[in-house]
């Protein structure tokens, strides 16, 4: 199963798949980070922030930055066909979980593919 992740925009971004080890991959299928319980990490070891209940993905500062069909603020764009997926890296051993920051309703600065980008 896949689960598409929107920004702030609408527009699909990447998805998580579900039945592959939890991986997420950007709409192009760079695999760039994985989950391990709510906490999002990226391949280079790095906590990249948190997917909570599967329907709204947070930056470290608690701010919105990735949403699912069902909590995105914008109307959805089309979704285009996903590249192939690419062969995943290898994990690196993962840093340490950054404590959980007050959860916000305000929408993250970031751009929710460099946010990604940044785990690989």
């Amino acid at each position: 199963m896949e689960i598409t992740i929107y920004n702030k925009k609408g527009m699909p971004c990447a998805y998580l798949a579900t039945d592959d080890d939890r991986t997420i991959y950007l709409w192009n299928g760079q695999p760039v980070a994985y989950l391990d319980n709510e906490n999002i990490y990226g391949f280079n070891g790095k906590h990249l922030g948190w997917f909570k209940r599967k329907r709204v993905m947070y930056d470290k500062n608690g701010r919105c930055i990735g949403f699912t069909t069902i909590t995105c603020p914008s109307a959805l764009q089309v979704e285009p066909k996903k590249s192939a997926k690419k062969t995943k890296p290898v994990k690196t051993a993962k840093t340490a979980t950054v404590k959980e920051p007050d959860f916000k309703l305000s929408k993250s600065e970031i751009n929710l593919s460099d946010f990604l980008q940044s785990g690989r």
